[in-house]
């Protein structure tokens, strides 16, 4: 049986951005129709909008963690508190594995490097320098033994 974590490599591995793997694992659970959810965290691969800001993985995990435990109550300030608790401590606890949640110190890019919006192909060269796939896996399966605890 597969884990949240493979599908969500396997997403990566088929062409979806990071965020979109991770929220592409949970959609069915969550009630949300796939190309809802790939419509949706379409723009935060990269680290939103490949700016190399917040991981897309992380971006992911937030929002499969804000279909579970969110609100739609903007009053409900009880409900924002917890939510927010929550996302800290997956924030913290993938920080914690992964040394960072922004997607620039876990390439090891530098603060020169160019900006671009231009996506990488997606060639053997590309998957043997990124960790993204492993980083995709680790967000999902960390974001489901969260769900379920």
């Amino acid at each position: 049986m597969s884990t949240k974590g493979d599908m969500a490599k396997q997403y990566f591995l088929e062409g979806y951005n990071c965020s979109q793997a991770v929220l592409l694992a949970f959609a069915e659970d969550l009630g949300i129709e796939k190309k809802t959810a790939v419509m949706i965290s379409s723009g935060f691969g990269g680290g939103i909008g490949r700016m190399r800001e917040v991981c897309g993985a992380v971006s992911g995990m937030v929002m499969a963690a804000g279909l579970k435990y969110g609100s739609d109550n903007p009053k409900n300030f009880e409900a924002k508190k917890e939510l927010y608790k929550k996302i800290q401590k997956l924030a913290e606890e993938f920080r914690k594995d992964n040394g960072s949640i922004i997607c620039k110190d876990l390439l090891g890019l530098s603060e020169k490097e160019k900006i671009t919006s231009t996506p990488e192909k997606r060639t053997a060269e590309y998957y043997k320098k990124r960790p993204c796939p492993e980083l995709v896996k680790f967000a999902a399966d960390l974001v489901d033994k969260f769900i379920k605890n």
